[in-house]
């Protein structure tokens, strides 16, 4: 169990803050592309310029694969997003969400040289704000800000009271 007196009171709401608030981000993303007639990742996948653009162009020269990714994709979202919020399987979602936006980030990076005829957010070099939130999840997936407000503690709460019946 974690000791929640190891914490400060700030670093507890900052964590819980931070996780609640990239779960929204995701889950709107996510609800977004479902309420969306027809949204497709094809037009972000024809954009892919980097170490993934092949294999970017094989998915939407798939018609089969493109359905697959955008299903999962959008449900991803919606999953990763929901656990964030609820603080449900936080840790798994956490990394979940880290890979997803770190594969984005692999497919459109802010590099010199790679020019996307989408327009872009801001002005960026490297560092973009894909890769700050894949980042900050990896943050959240090493502090246990689900057990702090979050499900994971009923669920942490219901193994240890089952661990110690099988054991008394």
């Amino acid at each position: 169990m974690v000791n929640n007196k190891s914490y400060t009171l700030i670093q507890i709401v900052t964590l819980v803050l931070l996780r609640f608030l990239i779960g929204w981000q995701l889950l709107y993303e996510g609800f977004s592309k479902l309420l969306i007639h027809n949204w497709s990742s094809m037009g972000f996948l024809k954009e892919s310029k980097w170490i993934l653009s092949g294999f970017s162009h094989w998915i939407i020269s798939n018609t089969s694969v493109l359905n697959i990714v955008d299903f999962l994709n959008t449900w991803g979202l919606i999953a990763i997003g929901a656990g964030l919020i609820l603080g449900l399987f936080t840790r798994v979602a956490a990394i979940s969400g880290a890979i997803l936006l770190f594969i984005y980030y692999l497919n459109n990076p802010p590099l010199i040289g790679l020019e996307y005829t989408l327009p872009s957010e801001g002005s960026y070099l490297v560092v973009s704000k894909t890769l700050i939130e894949s980042i900050a999840l990896v943050a959240l997936a090493v502090f246990p800000s689900g057990l702090f407000a979050g499900l994971d503690l009923l669920v942490y709460r219901f193994k240890d009271r089952n661990n110690k019946k099988m054991k008394g």
